[in-house]
C-alpha cells in the first residue's frame, strides 16, 4: 500500500501519542480521534520507560520536575518487608499526556488510508482474550509519615495484593487487586498502618492480562489498551504501551513505503503475542510466591492458560522476519 499517506488514530493515551509523533516524523499525516475515558490518577513510570519516552519524543526534560521515587518496600508472601532502591517518577496520567501531546500538530484531511485503534473496543471481527478475572480498584490515601512520599509499597494479602504510589505532599494513591481498597487494607500488615483512607473509587476495572486477536486487518491495527493489557503486578504497563506504539508506527511506516503489508502485519501480531507470553511468565513468579490460598491458585491457573494460548499461536511462527533499527523495521537476514 505505497499510497498510504494519512492515518486515523482512535485514542489519546500514551500509545496513541507515540504513534502520532513517530508517524508524523516519517512524513505521514495523522488525525487523532478522541476517545473519552477516565485517566489513571497515578502512574509509576520506571526509569527505562521514561528514558524510552524521552528518546521517542526527543524530550530529555520530560517529567523532570515531577516527584522521584527512590525506594521500593515489598512484603510478599510470608517474607519480612524488604526495602530496595528504586528509580522512577510518580505522575498522573493526565500530566504525562499533557507532556507528550504536540501543540503544533498539523491539520490533515478528513480521509484516512489506515486506522490505528488505540482506545475503545476492538474492530469488528477481532476478539479480546482475557486470562483471568481479577478486578482492581483505587483509592486516595493520606500518609501518616510524610517521609514515606519517596517510596512505593507493594504487599500481598490472603486474597489479593496492594500497591501504594506516592503523590504530592502527604497524599498517595492505592491500587487494590482482588478486593476493594477498604477490605484489603483491613488485612494489611505493611501498608494499612501507614495510611488513612481518604476516598475510595466505586469503579473497578479489569486488571487481568489480555490481548486482541487478530491484531490487524486489511486497513487497521490495534495498539495501546485496545490491543493488549498487562497485569499491573509487573509495573511494566507504560513501557509496554510505548514499545508497542514504536512497533505499530514502524509497521505502518513500512507499509506506506511499499513494504510487504501481510508480512509486516504478521510480524506485529507475533511480536505482541510473544510480549504477552513473556509477561505471563513474569507474572507467574509473582503469583506463585504471593500466597497459597484459593485466590492465588486460581490466578496461577489463569496465567498458565494464557501462556499455553500464546505458545500455541507462536508454535509455527518461525524466526521473526523483521527487526527494529531505531524506529524503523528492516528485514532480518535469516541463516539457511
Amino acid at each position: 500500500m505505497a499510497s498510504l499517506s494519512a492515518v486515523l488514530i482512535r485514542g489519546e493515551g500514551v500509545a496513541a501519542a507515540c504513534c502520532a509523533h513517530l508517524l508524523r516524523k516519517a512524513g505521514i499525516a495523522v488525525r487523532i480521534e478522541a476517545a473519552t475515558r477516565p485517566t489513571v490518577p497515578a502512574l509509576l513510570v520506571s526509569e527505562p520507560a521514561l528514558a524510552l519516552m524521552r528518546d521517542v519524543f526527543e524530550r530529555p526534560d520530560l517529567l523532570a520536575g515531577h516527584p522521584r521515587v527512590r525506594r521500593r518496600i515489598v512484603a510478599w508472601g510470608d517474607g519480612a518487608p524488604t526495602a530496595l532502591p528504586h528509580g522512577g517518577v510518580a505522575v498522573s496520567e493526565a500530566a504525562l499526556l499533557d507532556g507528550l501531546r504536540a501543540s503544533d500538530a498539523p491539520e490533515v484531511p478528513a480521509h484516512a488510508d489506515f486506522v490505528i485503534h488505540a482506545a475503545g473496543a476492538p474492530p469488528q471481527g477481532a476478539e479480546r482474550h482475557r486470562f483471568g478475572s481479577r478486578t482492581a480498584s483505587s483509592a486516595q490515601v493520606r500518609l501518616h509519615d510524610p517521609a514515606d512520599i519517596d517510596a512505593c509499597w507493594i504487599e500481598s494479602v490472603a486474597d489479593g495484593w496492594l500497591f501504594l504510589v506516592p503523590g504530592q505532599h502527604d497524599i498517595a494513591w492505592l491500587l487494590a487487586v482482588g478486593g476493594s481498597c477498604p477490605d484489603l487494607l483491613a488485612r494489611s500488615r505493611l501498608i494499612g498502618p501507614r495510611v488513612q483512607l481518604v476516598a475510595a473509587s466505586a469503579r473497578g476495572f479489569d486488571s487481568s492480562p489480555r490481548i486482541v486477536a487478530p491484531t490487524s486487518g486489511e486497513d487497521w491495527l490495534v495498539c495501546g489498551a485496545t490491543a493488549i493489557g498487562f497485569d499491573p503486578i509487573c509495573g511494566d504497563g507504560t513501557a509496554q504501551a510505548v514499545r508497542a506504539a514504536i512497533l505499530a508506527a514502524a509497521v505502518v511506516t513500512g507499509i506506506a513505503e511499499g513494504g510487504d503489508k501481510a508480512a509486516l502485519l504478521r510480524h506485529y501480531d507475533l511480536a505482541l503475542t510473544a510480549s504477552l507470553r513473556r509477561h505471563l511468565m513474569l507474572c507467574t513468579d509473582f503469583y506463585r510466591s504471593g500466597g497459597d490460598g484459593a485466590w492465588w491458585r486460581a490466578a496461577l491457573d489463569e496465567l498458565k492458560a494464557g501462556h499455553d494460548w500464546c505458545t500455541e499461536r507462536l508454535a509455527h511462527a518461525g524466526d521473526p522476519a523483521y527487526e527494529l533499527s531505531g524506529f524503523r523495521l528492516r528485514r532480518r537476514e535469516i541463516a539457511v
